[in-house]
Order: structure tokens, then C-alpha cells, then sequence
């Protein structure tokens, strides 16, 4: 094969209860629709390939040498339930890169197929949920929106049951990492502090070198989703599936299912056929980031020796978000205004 990625896997690495490994599903016809060139090179994927054997890689029919396939295990609050075990459903982790800028990202193919945590559905994707989350990170990135980037699109070849029948995909997506908030509360609802604190110590790795402590690591999540949340309320940009599970730890955005731009401004805006109740609401993501925060500090405080001696602490980090977002917020507005000040 001529695509090569230098693989430099540490997740693959995590012991026993992170992760199950598993092939991709074969696709049938793969097809390529997509390629984000300039990504892969800033990947350092080298080699060059017709569109046939590029839709032969990033269907997982042929993954690259180095590449070890694995579903990541999570947890995480849908519209406000406790779901104890998600994880990847339809997506697998095939590696892990050092960019050409000496970033580490994960590559993922997302729509490949059945994992053991796909609780009954077919772990597959459609060509229009692929085709818009591939449109709308590039376009967030291009925003300057912290995202997940897409750099690939297949259709299968082979055909998908929703309400209708419709031809498969996959996507490969690209992120700092994919780790979330669920991560954390899947091991918080075992009482495993010991897989907790390995997770965290490997989180710290990746995003927050200088953190000294789950608290300090706390801090750094907020503050990251403090400035995200800040970028997509100046944007109009609406979510629509705030879960925890959907929350990262690197403050990118992740997992464009159901989400839309506003084209006129109303606050309560929802885009999400779910939502029924609003949850999700344009102006209601202010409110949700700090409610997830809570739930990953309520996870991260089971690695304190004195749990209840810091709660205080863990309570002012969480309770000081709002601020931050009202500041970044003002700060986003004022620029589009023209007000360059403060950044």
C-alpha cells in the first residue's frame, strides 16, 4: 500500500477497560467523495494514491500499516440522564499522529460499523450526515472555530435503513483527541479511581501539560469551553446535542448530528428534532457548558484523598464559568462590531 501515516498510538497504550479493539466493517463498492489534501499533509501522510485506493483506506478495507483499530468506552448525561455505558457506537480510532507541527491528533473513521457498544443500532452512517459534518467542521475551522476536521468521505456502496433506505459512508475525522466528559464519568460511575487517574494523568498529556492536579485539569476544561461556547454564540451556531458525552476535554467541537447556523437572531432557537423541551436552545449553551463542567468535576473529585474538603473548591471553579463565558462572549461581539480590544 502507498499511504502511510506515522503512527504514534498512546491511547491503544491505556490498559485493560479503556478501549475494545475491533476491525472496521468492509464496505461493498467504496467510492471516494471527498479528500482533504492539505490535512493529510499537515498529518504527515505520505504517499500518493488514485481516488480508488483512497476509498480503499478510508473505508477500513486497508487500513495503513500501524493502525490499530479500537472503540473508546464512555459514559455520559443525555438531555440530562445518566447513561452509564456508551462509547463508540459507530466509530473506531484507527491511530494516533504527531502533526507536522508537532500536535498529536487522532484519526477516527466514523459510520464503520457495529462496535460492542452500538446498543443495537447498525453503527452505520448516510452520505448526507457525513457529507454535512464533513461541510460544517471545515467550515468551523476555516471560522477559527476550535473543531474536529474531516479528512475523508466514502459512500460504502452499500445501503443504510433510517425511515428510508439510503446509501452508506464513512468519514474520517481528525481531532486533538476524543476524549470527553463521558470518559471521565464512565470510570466516576465504577468508583474506579485508579482507571480515573491514569486517564486523567493521560489527558493532562495531551492538553494540559502544566496541570498539576485534577483541579488544575478542571480549570483548563473550563476555561477552553468557556472560550468555545463564546465563538459559536457569536456565530449563531447551535449544537443541538449538548451531552457530556459530546463535550471534549480539548475544547473542540465535536460530533456535528443534529446543528445549524441561526439566520436571524432568537435566542431560543432549537435545532434538533429531539429537543423537544429546549435543552439545547441557542442561548440555553451558555447555561449547559457550566451544568457539564459540574458533572466532570462531580467525576474528577473521586481522586481527592479529602473529597469533601475540596468540594468548595471544585464548586468556585464551576460557578466562576459563567463569567468567563459573559466575558469571552462581550469580547466575541465586540469584535464583530469592530471593537478589537482585548483580543
Amino acid at each position: 500500500m502507498s499511504i502511510a501515516f506515522p503512527f504514534d498510538n498512546t491511547f491503544a497504550a491505556l490498559p485493560e477497560g479503556f478501549f475494545l479493539r475491533q476491525p472496521p466493517r468492509a464496505a461493498s463498492a467504496p467510492e471516494l467523495l471527498a479528500f482533504n489534501a492539505p490535512l493529510a499533509a499537515e498529518l504527515g501522510m505520505s504517499g500518493e494514491a488514485p481516488p480508488e485506493e483512497l476509498a480503499q483506506v478510508f473505508s477500513g478495507n486497508q487500513l495503513p500499516e500501524g493502525a490499530d483499530p479500537l472503540a473508546q468506552a464512555y459514559a455520559g448525561h443525555q438531555f440530562g440522564g445518566f447513561s452509564p455505558q456508551l462509547g463508540d457506537g459507530r466509530a473506531l480510532l484507527i491511530g494516533e499522529v504527531v502533526d507536522r507541527t508537532g500536535q498529536r491528533r487522532d484519526i477516527q473513521l466514523k459510520g464503520s460499523g457495529r462496535t460492542a457498544f452500538s446498543r443495537g443500532g447498525d453503527g452505520l452512517a448516510g452520505i448526507g450526515p457525513v457529507l454535512r459534518e464533513y461541510l460544517v467542521s471545515e467550515a468551523m475551522a476555516a471560522l477559527g472555530v476550535p473543531t474536529t476536521r474531516s479528512l475523508a468521505a466514502v459512500a460504502t456502496g452499500d445501503t443504510i435503513y433510517r425511515e428510508t433506505a439510503l446509501p452508506g459512508a464513512v468519514l474520517t475525522r481528525v481531532a486533538s483527541s476524543h476524549l470527553r466528559v463521558g470518559h471521565f464519568e464512565f470510570f466516576a460511575g465504577r468508583r474506579d479511581p485508579a482507571r480515573m487517574r491514569v486517564l486523567m494523568h493521560h489527558a493532562i498529556a495531551r492538553h494540559d501539560p502544566q496541570a498539576d492536579g485534577p483541579l488544575s485539569f478542571l480549570k483548563g476544561v473550563i476555561a477552553r469551553q468557556a472560550e468555545l461556547v463564546a465563538q459559536w454564540l457569536s456565530l449563531g451556531f447551535i449544537h443541538g446535542v449538548m451531552n457530556t458525552d459530546n463535550t471534549t476535554i480539548s475544547g473542540e467541537t465535536i460530533d456535528y448530528g443534529p446543528c445549524a447556523f441561526m439566520d436571524g437572531y432568537h435566542p431560543q432557537t432549537v435545532f434538533s428534532s429531539i429537543d423537544r423541551q429546549g435543552r439545547y436552545a441557542y442561548d440555553n449553551q451558555r447555561h449547559i457548558l457550566p451544568w457539564n463542567m459540574a458533572q466532570l468535576a462531580s467525576a474528577l473529585l473521586l481522586l481527592e484523598e479529602d473529597a469533601e474538603a475540596q468540594v468548595e473548591a471544585y464548586t468556585q471553579a464551576v460557578h466562576a464559568m459563567p463569567g468567563l463565558i459573559d466575558a469571552a462572549t462581550l469580547r466575541r461581539f465586540g469584535q464583530r462590531l469592530g471593537d478589537r480590544r482585548g483580543g
